[in-house]
């Protein structure tokens, strides 16, 4: 199996990433970015998962239909994930779902196979929050607008993170790939990156996967760049570097079999003590890169 997907060789159709559940050998989660030229369109049945449509660069309309009736929203978007929070919408099971772009952009389909089918909804950029997290060369920003305690899923458990050129995040290195009920979840997850050019000079980075002792034993180090993604299916993941000059993005989508939706994590015994260096210490200066607008 291949936990490292450069650029591309995750594409199917339209899409320049399908990753899906048997693609990844596991049971839930899921992922499609989609590029869209102006005027374009793209259609999908949500089948047996739920999903989070949002953008990357640019806005569109998202069209659901099922047994309740049709809902449409304008998703405003964002001129790309360096410049601001999105907008975004939810599409459950069993439905029909069109997006069309008059003005073209790329966006994110997160997903994850789920049970229960949870009503079609809009989630305002105004209302995610975005989180200042580590310290010094540990600085990093998340939006978490999927996040298990801010919106409401069945399964789907999504986040941005930025990380500022230089620095590392997914630090100290942590796990999820066990049934540890109040301590760890078992989870699924898959990072999808892009990163602010310097000029015509694109940027890169590096993702450390270690062997935790459970599951496929996942062991990966690679050099990532825009469009790449790596699948965690168990294992310590972090740290995510960011080389000097250029900000990392990366979009985590995490599902599993548990009943409980929780973001419950384990730090690596070898390196826990870092967190414990954080309270009151600084912020790295650039950080937030950008706050959530204010509501209307």
């Amino acid at each position: 199996m291949t936990y490292h997907l450069p650029a591309g060789t995750a594409a199917a159709g339209p899409c320049t990433v399908d990753i899906t559940p048997e693609s990844a050998g596991w049971g839930h989660a899921r992922l499609r970015v989609l590029d869209l030229p102006p005027g374009g369109r793209y259609a999908f049945d949500t089948g047996d998962s739920e999903w989070i449509v949002l953008p990357l660069a640019g806005g569109c309309t998202v069209a659901v239909t099922d047994d309740f009736g049709e809902n449409s929203f304008e998703l405003a978007g964002r001129r790309d994930v360096f410049s601001g929070v999105s907008d975004f919408a939810y599409a459950p099971r069993d439905a029909r779902t069109a997006l069309t772009s008059a003005d073209g952009g790329r966006f994110a389909l997160t997903g994850a196979r789920c049970s229960r089918r949870l009503p079609t909804r809009y989630g305002p950029a105004s209302e995610v929050p975005v989180e200042l997290r580590g310290t010094g060369s540990c600085s990093r920003q998340v939006n978490n607008f999927g996040a298990a305690e801010v919106f409401g899923c069945d399964k789907l458990i999504a986040v941005e993170v930025i990380t500022p050129g230089g620095n590392w995040s997914s630090f100290p290195p942590h796990k999820h790939d066990e049934h540890r009920p109040g301590e760890e979840s078992e989870l699924e997850e898959i990072y999808y990156f892009e990163f602010a050019a310097h000029g015509s000079t694109p940027g890169l980075g590096y993702q450390r996967v270690s062997p935790s002792g459970r599951g496929r034993g996942t062991d990966v180090l690679a050099e990532v760049r825009d469009g790449d993604v790596v699948l965690i299916p168990d294992g310590w993941h972090g740290p995510s570097m960011a080389v000097p000059g250029h900000h990392m993005y990366y979009l985590n989508v995490m599902a599993g079999p548990e009943t409980e939706r929780a973001w419950l994590i384990r730090d690596h015994p070898d390196h826990a003590w870092v967190r414990d260096t954080w309270p009151g210490r600084p912020v790295d200066p650039r950080l937030p890169l950008y706050t959530a607008p204010a509501g209307p």
